[in-house]
């Protein structure tokens, strides 16, 4: 334990926020989706994640890390002016993201065989796809949002302060995604969105919030932008169809939602600020 903490206070974070998000969000979600069919891996899953929810908000032993496991797992005790605009905040962020992703392939081409999820659904039943897309958001939300912006930002805010702790963040999270066929050509817009995140967290001082926005977000991409099952995207780049109305639109459209973010983001701090003045 020495040695662990004379080693900087950057590496221990990024260390320990990605195991945390790793051991249920790629060990275990990978183990149980290799092991067990559907739909009975669904309900192992759902354990596993009520367990690993219980464990690092605080719960269990050891007594040693509970205060520690509880200040990286922020606040779930909000005022209710607080949870109204930190969830207004939230749905906006999460159709903000997808507004990026339109004007992005709008930009550039959408490299649609890239962007394939790597399981094969055909011989399933459309429910189970659909249990399956819907799970596996809420595992990239809760395992990503409590191990990169918990366990990971909010000690390096405390050393840091937040702008430079979202970076840092936003950065490994990028950084950590390389690995994705698809994010070759989205790296700024991964990098905003955790940023989005990151700043969301930070506002509300709780990471329920950033699941929310997470797990809607992943819903929408999984079942439209990485599968057919709710749709394609079909729109070519304007370096091709020149800029036409649905380019105009879809970026008035960001611009405005990233107005919204600004304004929902502002007035939670401000609630947030109210119901803690000390």
């Amino acid at each position: 334990m020495r040695f662990w903490h004379q080693i900087p206070i950057v590496i221990r974070a990024v260390v320990v926020g990605f195991l945390v998000f790793a051991i249920a969000g790629s060990v275990a979600w990978t183990l149980v989706l290799s092991l067990i069919a559907p739909p009975w891996s669904i309900l192992v899953m759902v354990v596993i994640l009520w367990l690993y929810w219980r464990y690092f908000r605080g719960d269990w032993w050891p007594d040693s890390t509970r205060a520690f496991r509880r200040q990286c797992f922020r606040s779930t005790r909000l005022s209710s002016k607080v949870w109204a605009w930190s969830l207004i905040a939230a749905l906006t962020a999460a159709v903000l993201l997808q507004s990026i992703l339109v004007v992005t392939f709008r930009v550039v081409e959408f490299p649609a065989e890239a962007w394939k999820l790597p399981y094969e659904f055909s011989a399933l039943p459309t429910w189970q796809v659909w249990m399956l897309l819907v799970l596996a958001a809420v595992v990239a939300g809760i395992t990503e949002e409590i191990g990169f912006r918990g366990y990971m930002q909010v000690p390096l805010e405390d050393r840091y302060g937040p702008v430079v702790a979202i970076t840092i963040v936003s950065i490994v999270f990028t950084v950590a995604h390389f690995t994705q066929a698809w994010a070759g050509g989205i790296i700024i817009v991964l990098f905003a969105i955790s940023a989005v995140w990151g700043v969301l967290a930070r506002v509300s001082g709780s990471l329920v919030p950033g699941i929310v926005s997470h797990a809607s977000t992943d819903v929408v991409n999984f079942s439209y932008w990485w599968t057919d099952i709710a749709g394609s995207f079909e729109k070519r780049p304007v370096s091709e169809t020149g800029i036409d109305t649905h380019f105009i639109l879809s970026l008035t459209i960001f611009l405005a939602l990233l107005a919204l973010f600004a304004f929902s983001a502002r007035k939670t701090s401000l609630a947030r600020r109210a119901s803690n003045p000390g």
